[in-house]
């Protein structure tokens, strides 16, 4: 979808003989940006995610990034509403038309709960990690992973209901390593791809013999679980301070005392982030836990934000 694209000069843009007036900034990064946009004809607000490809390795990943949307059709992962490939000035970029979700990342929520003073209540916790969980099943499901989950890449609806975005590191879930090179390859790839303070351990030294799998994503589940909870990643300090991540994410991850949140919550951090992949939960037996602790809670106010 989204073959022809024009830049009009009264700040608007044609993807598929669709119009869109541009509106304001809205984000931007090392390589892409992001716009916000309304449709002309729907009156509908997107978000217009422009990426810069600087070689044709660039080009291949953000082409990865559109297959990955149109491949799944799910509540909560983002869907596509358009894109395109242009040149400019003897640049390429990608264009991906996105739905606009107002209310923001759900990093933003938890800054805000931050800034005054506040929590998330533990039902509220419970139906978040719910909706990310069933987008993860549906992607192991078919055999991907997402490799860069953390709270920035969460998006929340006004009913809080998520939705999984930036699918641009994603990859086929099963990676079988043979070799120290391929070890290094694999290694070198998750230091560009997957942020430091919620990366696997297993990525940060890739063993020269081994399978990498979806349990990636467990592990970085298991640090927005904890941010949810504790309104920061697990180790979002050790990172600021220069401390290396490599060597903390070893150890077993220490949850704060006094803790207000239910012992079967904080079990579940517990065997969702485990060092040794092996021991790793996956995705269906953590929404089981869920489960079961939905229904054996008490019905309290979810303070939405």
């Amino acid at each position: 979808m989204g073959q022809t694209l024009c830049i009009c000069s009264r700040g608007s843009i044609t993807i598929d003989n669709k119009r869109y007036y541009f509106i304001q900034k809205l984000d931007e990064g090392g390589f892409s940006y992001v716009d916000l946009v309304e449709g002309v004809q729907d009156g509908r607000f997107y978000a217009l995610k422009r990426i810069l490809c600087h070689d044709r390795e660039g080009c291949q990943e953000a082409q990865t990034e559109v297959e990955m949307h149109r491949l799944f059709s799910h509540p909560n992962i983002l869907g596509l509403a358009g894109h395109t490939f242009i040149e400019r000035g003897g640049k390429s970029e990608a264009w991906i038309l996105l739905p606009y979700v107002q209310k923001g990342s759900l990093w933003s929520v938890l800054e805000k709960l931050r800034d005054k003073g506040s929590f998330m209540p533990e039902r509220r916790i419970l139906k978040v990690l719910q909706g990310i969980c069933s987008g993860l099943k549906a992607m192991h499901d078919r055999g991907y992973a997402h490799r860069d989950l953390k709270p920035t890449n969460v998006l929340l609806e006004e009913d809080d209901r998520p939705l999984l975005m930036d699918l641009g590191s994603m990859n086929r879930s099963r990676m079988e390593v043979k070799g120290t090179r391929e070890a290094m390859t694999v290694q070198d790839w998750a230091a560009q791809r997957c942020t430091i303070s919620y990366r696997a351990p297993e990525l940060f030294n890739v063993e020269s013999h081994c399978v990498i799998d979806d349990r990636t994503d467990i592990w970085s589940l298991g640090c927005v679980l904890y941010s949810m909870m504790f309104l920061e990643g697990p180790y979002d300090m050790v990172f600021q301070k220069g401390d290396s991540v490599a060597l903390a994410v070893q150890n077993p991850v220490t949850i704060p005392q006094p803790c207000s949140y239910s012992e079967s919550l904080q079990n579940l951090l517990s065997s969702i982030m485990v060092s040794n992949p092996q021991e790793r939960p996956d995705v269906n037996w953590i929404l089981d836990q869920i489960q079961d602790m939905t229904c054996s809670s008490p019905n309290t106010q979810t303070n939405m934000v």
